[in-house]
Protein backbone atom coordinates (compact mmCIF):
# COMPACT_ATOMS: atom_id res chain seq x y z
CA UNK A 1 0.00 0.00 0.00
CA UNK A 2 0.99 3.67 -0.25
CA UNK A 3 1.69 5.48 3.00
CA UNK A 4 3.44 8.37 4.66
CA UNK A 5 6.52 6.84 6.25
CA UNK A 6 8.72 8.22 9.04
CA UNK A 7 12.02 6.35 8.93
CA UNK A 8 13.70 7.91 11.98
CA UNK A 9 12.73 10.27 14.85
CA UNK A 10 12.60 13.91 13.77
CA UNK A 11 12.51 13.25 10.03
CA UNK A 12 9.86 14.37 7.56
CA UNK A 13 7.62 11.57 6.27
CA UNK A 14 8.06 10.39 2.69
CA UNK A 15 5.35 8.95 0.45
CA UNK A 16 6.38 5.34 -0.07
CA UNK A 17 5.29 1.72 -0.26
CA UNK A 18 4.71 -0.04 3.04
CA UNK A 19 3.41 -3.49 3.92
CA UNK A 20 -0.34 -3.66 4.41
CA UNK A 21 -1.44 -4.31 8.01
CA UNK A 22 -2.87 -7.67 9.01
CA UNK A 23 -6.07 -7.91 11.02
CA UNK A 24 -5.68 -9.51 14.45
CA UNK A 25 -8.26 -10.49 17.03
CA UNK A 26 -10.29 -7.51 18.19
CA UNK A 27 -9.18 -5.24 15.33
CA UNK A 28 -10.78 -4.17 12.07
CA UNK A 29 -9.25 -3.13 8.75
CA UNK A 30 -10.00 0.39 7.58
CA UNK A 31 -9.70 1.71 4.04
CA UNK A 32 -8.60 5.23 4.98
CA UNK A 33 -10.16 8.22 3.24
CA UNK A 34 -8.76 11.12 5.29
CA UNK A 35 -6.36 11.79 8.17
CA UNK A 36 -5.62 15.20 9.69
CA UNK A 37 -2.24 16.67 10.51
CA UNK A 38 -2.22 17.61 14.19
CA UNK A 39 0.31 18.65 16.82
CA UNK A 40 -0.30 15.28 18.49
CA UNK A 41 0.46 13.42 15.26
CA UNK A 42 3.68 15.39 14.75
CA UNK A 43 4.79 14.95 18.37
CA UNK A 44 4.11 11.21 18.40
CA UNK A 45 5.91 10.80 15.06
CA UNK A 46 8.94 12.63 16.50
CA UNK A 47 9.16 10.10 19.32
CA UNK A 48 9.06 12.88 21.93
CA UNK A 49 5.42 12.71 23.03
CA UNK A 50 4.66 10.84 26.25
CA UNK A 51 2.34 8.50 24.33
CA UNK A 52 4.84 7.69 21.52
CA UNK A 53 5.74 4.05 20.91
CA UNK A 54 9.37 4.93 20.10
CA UNK A 55 9.49 2.30 17.34
CA UNK A 56 10.55 3.20 13.78
CA UNK A 57 9.84 3.15 10.88
CA UNK A 58 6.21 4.08 11.37
CA UNK A 59 3.19 5.50 9.57
CA UNK A 60 2.06 8.72 11.33
CA UNK A 61 -1.54 9.70 11.95
CA UNK A 62 -3.33 9.26 15.27
CA UNK A 63 -6.79 9.27 13.73
CA UNK A 64 -8.80 9.56 10.56
CA UNK A 65 -11.88 8.51 8.69
CA UNK A 66 -12.49 5.58 6.41
CA UNK A 67 -14.58 2.57 5.52
CA UNK A 68 -14.71 -0.76 7.32
CA UNK A 69 -14.83 -3.96 5.30
CA UNK A 70 -18.58 -4.19 6.02
CA UNK A 71 -19.05 -0.79 4.31
CA UNK A 72 -19.58 1.28 7.48
CA UNK A 73 -18.15 4.81 7.36
CA UNK A 74 -16.26 5.48 10.57
CA UNK A 75 -14.01 7.86 12.42
CA UNK A 76 -11.13 5.94 14.00
CA UNK A 77 -8.50 6.84 16.56
CA UNK A 78 -5.20 5.31 17.69
CA UNK A 79 -4.49 2.74 14.95
CA UNK A 80 -2.31 -0.22 15.87
CA UNK A 81 1.40 0.74 15.66
CA UNK A 82 3.35 1.00 13.45
CA UNK A 83 0.35 1.64 11.18
CA UNK A 84 -1.04 5.16 11.51
CA UNK A 85 -3.88 6.90 9.72
CA UNK A 86 -1.77 8.42 6.93
CA UNK A 87 -1.89 5.38 4.68
CA UNK A 88 -4.32 3.64 2.38
CA UNK A 89 -5.09 1.07 5.08
CA UNK A 90 -4.72 0.66 8.81
CA UNK A 91 -5.99 -1.65 11.54
CA UNK A 92 -7.77 -0.33 14.59
CA UNK A 93 -9.35 -1.86 17.68
CA UNK A 94 -13.04 -2.24 17.01
CA UNK A 95 -13.77 -0.20 20.14
CA UNK A 96 -11.77 2.70 18.64
CA UNK A 97 -14.19 3.18 15.73
CA UNK A 98 -17.14 5.56 15.77
CA UNK A 99 -19.81 5.46 13.02
CA UNK A 100 -20.06 8.75 11.15
CA UNK A 101 -23.34 10.66 10.88
CA UNK A 102 -24.66 10.37 7.32
CA UNK A 103 -24.59 14.14 6.76
CA UNK A 104 -20.99 14.59 7.92
CA UNK A 105 -18.36 14.24 5.19
CA UNK A 106 -15.12 12.33 5.79
CA UNK A 107 -12.75 15.31 5.46
CA UNK A 108 -14.66 17.52 7.89
CA UNK A 109 -14.93 14.68 10.40
CA UNK A 110 -11.20 13.99 10.21
CA UNK A 111 -10.43 17.69 10.60
CA UNK A 112 -12.70 18.49 13.52
CA UNK A 113 -12.45 15.44 15.77
CA UNK A 114 -9.29 16.14 17.79
CA UNK A 115 -9.39 19.96 18.01
CA UNK A 116 -13.11 19.85 18.76
CA UNK A 117 -12.72 17.08 21.33
CA UNK A 118 -10.07 19.14 23.15
CA UNK A 119 -12.66 21.67 24.30
CA UNK A 120 -15.69 19.35 24.37
CA UNK A 121 -13.97 16.96 26.79
CA UNK A 122 -12.34 19.76 28.79
CA UNK A 123 -15.68 21.51 29.33
CA UNK A 124 -17.77 18.46 30.16
CA UNK A 125 -15.33 15.93 31.62
CA UNK A 126 -12.88 18.18 33.48
CA UNK A 127 -14.58 21.53 34.13
CA UNK A 128 -18.09 20.05 34.48
CA UNK A 129 -19.55 23.12 32.76
CA UNK A 130 -22.94 24.26 34.02
CA UNK A 131 -25.23 26.07 31.59
CA UNK A 132 -25.07 29.83 32.01
CA UNK A 133 -21.49 29.90 33.29
CA UNK A 134 -18.77 32.20 31.91
CA UNK A 135 -15.91 30.60 29.98
CA UNK A 136 -12.62 32.30 29.08
CA UNK A 137 -10.66 30.72 26.23
CA UNK A 138 -6.98 31.66 26.30
CA UNK A 139 -5.62 31.33 22.76
CA UNK A 140 -8.89 31.39 20.85
CA UNK A 141 -7.65 32.42 17.40
CA UNK A 142 -6.16 29.04 16.40
CA UNK A 143 -8.11 26.12 14.96
CA UNK A 144 -8.80 24.53 18.36
CA UNK A 145 -9.56 27.84 20.06
CA UNK A 146 -12.03 28.92 17.38
CA UNK A 147 -13.88 25.65 17.81
CA UNK A 148 -13.76 26.07 21.59
CA UNK A 149 -15.66 29.36 21.30
CA UNK A 150 -18.39 27.68 19.24
CA UNK A 151 -18.53 24.56 21.41
CA UNK A 152 -18.69 26.51 24.68
CA UNK A 153 -21.71 28.41 23.38
CA UNK A 154 -23.29 25.20 22.02
CA UNK A 155 -22.89 23.52 25.42
CA UNK A 156 -24.60 26.38 27.19
CA UNK A 157 -21.98 28.91 28.28
CA UNK A 158 -23.75 32.16 29.10
CA UNK A 159 -20.72 34.30 28.25
CA UNK A 160 -17.56 33.51 26.30
CA UNK A 161 -14.38 35.58 26.60
CA UNK A 162 -11.73 35.01 23.92
CA UNK A 163 -8.06 36.01 23.99
CA UNK A 164 -5.52 36.10 21.17
CA UNK A 165 -2.81 38.13 19.45
CA UNK A 166 -4.06 38.35 15.87
CA UNK A 167 -6.40 41.37 15.85
CA UNK A 168 -8.31 40.36 12.71
CA UNK A 169 -8.76 36.76 13.82
CA UNK A 170 -9.79 37.92 17.29
CA UNK A 171 -12.46 40.22 15.88
CA UNK A 172 -13.85 37.42 13.70
CA UNK A 173 -14.61 35.40 16.83
CA UNK A 174 -17.55 37.69 17.55
CA UNK A 175 -19.46 36.03 14.72
CA UNK A 176 -18.70 32.61 16.21
CA UNK A 177 -20.10 33.43 19.64
CA UNK A 178 -17.45 35.36 21.58
CA UNK A 179 -19.05 38.02 23.78
CA UNK A 180 -15.76 39.67 24.80
CA UNK A 181 -12.36 39.67 23.08
CA UNK A 182 -9.05 40.56 24.74
CA UNK A 183 -5.84 41.26 22.84
CA UNK A 184 -2.75 39.55 24.23
CA UNK A 185 -0.59 41.94 22.19
CA UNK A 186 -1.06 44.85 24.62
CA UNK A 187 1.44 45.67 27.38
CA UNK A 188 1.34 43.58 30.54
CA UNK A 189 -0.12 46.26 32.80
CA UNK A 190 -3.07 46.89 30.46
CA UNK A 191 -3.62 43.17 29.94
CA UNK A 192 -3.62 42.46 33.67
CA UNK A 193 -6.14 45.28 34.15
CA UNK A 194 -8.47 43.70 31.55
CA UNK A 195 -8.09 40.25 33.08
CA UNK A 196 -8.87 41.54 36.56
CA UNK A 197 -11.96 43.38 35.32
CA UNK A 198 -13.30 40.16 33.80
CA UNK A 199 -12.55 38.19 36.98
CA UNK A 200 -14.44 40.76 39.04
CA UNK A 201 -17.45 40.27 36.74
CA UNK A 202 -17.10 36.53 37.21
CA UNK A 203 -15.26 33.78 35.33
CA UNK A 204 -16.16 30.17 36.05
CA UNK A 205 -14.01 28.19 33.60
CA UNK A 206 -10.75 28.91 31.77
CA UNK A 207 -9.63 26.77 28.82
CA UNK A 208 -5.94 27.45 28.25
CA UNK A 209 -4.37 26.57 24.90
CA UNK A 210 -1.25 28.71 25.40
CA UNK A 211 0.35 28.27 28.85
CA UNK A 212 3.41 30.54 29.14
CA UNK A 213 3.19 34.19 30.18
CA UNK A 214 -0.50 34.75 29.48
CA UNK A 215 -1.42 31.77 31.65
CA UNK A 216 0.77 33.10 34.46
CA UNK A 217 -0.95 36.46 34.23
CA UNK A 218 -4.42 34.89 34.19
CA UNK A 219 -3.70 32.86 37.31
CA UNK A 220 -2.23 35.80 39.20
CA UNK A 221 -5.04 38.11 38.07
CA UNK A 222 -7.63 35.57 39.16
CA UNK A 223 -6.00 35.29 42.57
CA UNK A 224 -6.16 39.06 42.96
CA UNK A 225 -9.59 39.87 41.53
CA UNK A 226 -11.88 36.83 41.52
CA UNK A 227 -14.61 36.89 44.20
CA UNK A 228 -13.50 35.25 47.43
CA UNK A 229 -14.15 31.50 47.73
CA UNK A 230 -15.84 31.31 44.30
CA UNK A 231 -14.14 28.46 42.35
CA UNK A 232 -12.46 29.18 39.01
CA UNK A 233 -11.73 25.94 37.12
CA UNK A 234 -8.55 26.45 35.07
CA UNK A 235 -8.13 23.66 32.49
CA UNK A 236 -4.72 23.47 30.79
CA UNK A 237 -4.98 21.98 27.27
CA UNK A 238 -2.07 23.22 25.15
CA UNK A 239 1.32 24.87 25.49
CA UNK A 240 1.77 26.93 22.33
CA UNK A 241 3.50 29.74 24.25
CA UNK A 242 5.88 27.51 26.19
CA UNK A 243 6.03 24.31 28.25
CA UNK A 244 6.56 25.90 31.68
CA UNK A 245 5.32 28.77 33.83
CA UNK A 246 6.37 30.40 37.09
CA UNK A 247 3.45 30.25 39.51
CA UNK A 248 3.63 31.83 42.98
CA UNK A 249 2.23 29.44 45.57
CA UNK A 250 0.32 32.32 47.09
CA UNK A 251 -1.81 32.55 43.93
CA UNK A 252 -3.32 29.18 44.83
CA UNK A 253 -3.41 29.64 48.60
CA UNK A 254 -5.18 32.99 48.37
CA UNK A 255 -7.84 31.98 45.84
CA UNK A 256 -10.30 29.25 44.90
CA UNK A 257 -8.58 28.51 41.59
CA UNK A 258 -8.74 24.83 40.69
CA UNK A 259 -5.85 23.97 38.36
CA UNK A 260 -6.17 20.88 36.19
CA UNK A 261 -5.24 19.51 32.76
CA UNK A 262 -7.16 17.83 29.98
CA UNK A 263 -5.65 15.35 27.55
CA UNK A 264 -4.68 11.72 27.04
CA UNK A 265 -4.23 10.23 30.49
CA UNK A 266 -6.37 12.72 32.41
CA UNK A 267 -9.64 11.37 30.99
CA UNK A 268 -10.35 7.63 30.55
CA UNK A 269 -10.23 6.64 26.89
CA UNK A 270 -13.87 5.45 26.80
CA UNK A 271 -14.91 8.96 27.94
CA UNK A 272 -12.72 10.55 25.25
CA UNK A 273 -14.42 8.36 22.64
CA UNK A 274 -17.79 9.42 24.02
CA UNK A 275 -16.76 13.08 23.71
CA UNK A 276 -15.68 12.58 20.09
CA UNK A 277 -18.91 10.78 19.22
CA UNK A 278 -21.01 13.56 20.78
CA UNK A 279 -18.95 16.18 18.94
CA UNK A 280 -19.36 14.46 15.56
CA UNK A 281 -23.10 14.13 16.07
CA UNK A 282 -23.32 17.85 16.97
CA UNK A 283 -21.11 19.19 14.15
CA UNK A 284 -23.84 19.62 11.52
CA UNK A 285 -26.74 20.57 13.85
CA UNK A 286 -24.45 22.96 15.74
CA UNK A 287 -23.16 24.58 12.56
CA UNK A 288 -19.54 24.31 13.75
CA UNK A 289 -17.13 26.04 11.38
CA UNK A 290 -13.53 24.92 10.83
CA UNK A 291 -11.08 25.97 8.13
CA UNK A 292 -9.80 22.94 6.24
CA UNK A 293 -6.94 22.48 3.76
CA UNK A 294 -7.42 19.12 1.93
CA UNK A 295 -4.16 17.76 0.46
CA UNK A 296 -3.44 14.47 -1.38
CA UNK A 297 -1.41 12.11 0.81
CA UNK A 298 1.20 11.94 -1.94
CA UNK A 299 2.16 15.53 -1.01
CA UNK A 300 2.78 14.76 2.67
CA UNK A 301 6.45 15.81 2.58
CA UNK A 302 5.54 19.25 1.21
CA UNK A 303 2.94 20.00 3.87
CA UNK A 304 4.23 18.26 7.01
CA UNK A 305 5.96 21.38 8.36
CA UNK A 306 3.28 23.84 7.26
CA UNK A 307 1.54 26.35 9.52
CA UNK A 308 -1.50 24.74 11.17
CA UNK A 309 -2.64 27.85 13.05
CA UNK A 310 -5.27 29.04 10.59
CA UNK A 311 -6.50 25.91 8.81
CA UNK A 312 -6.45 22.16 9.42
CA UNK A 313 -4.45 20.17 6.86
CA UNK A 314 -6.20 16.91 6.02
CA UNK A 315 -4.42 14.31 3.90
CA UNK A 316 -6.71 12.38 1.57
CA UNK A 317 -6.01 9.00 -0.04
CA UNK A 318 -8.54 9.09 -2.88
CA UNK A 319 -10.06 5.79 -1.69
CA UNK A 320 -13.85 5.54 -1.57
Amino acid sequence: MKAALVQEPGTTPVYADFAEPAVTEGTVRIAVTASALSHLTKNRASGKHYSSSGKFPLVPGVDGTGIREDGTRVYFVLPEAPFGGMAEYCVVKETHCIPLPAALDDVTAAAIAIPGMSSWAALLERAKLVKGETVLINGATGVSGRLAVQIAKHLGAGKVIATGRNAEALQSLRALGADVTISLAQDQEALESEFQAQFRDGIDVILDYLWGQSAELLLVSGAKAAPEAVPVRFVQIGAVSGPNITLPGAALRSSSIELMGSGLGSIPMPRIFDAIEQLLKATIPGGFKIAIRPVPLSQVADHWLGDESSARTVFTTGLR
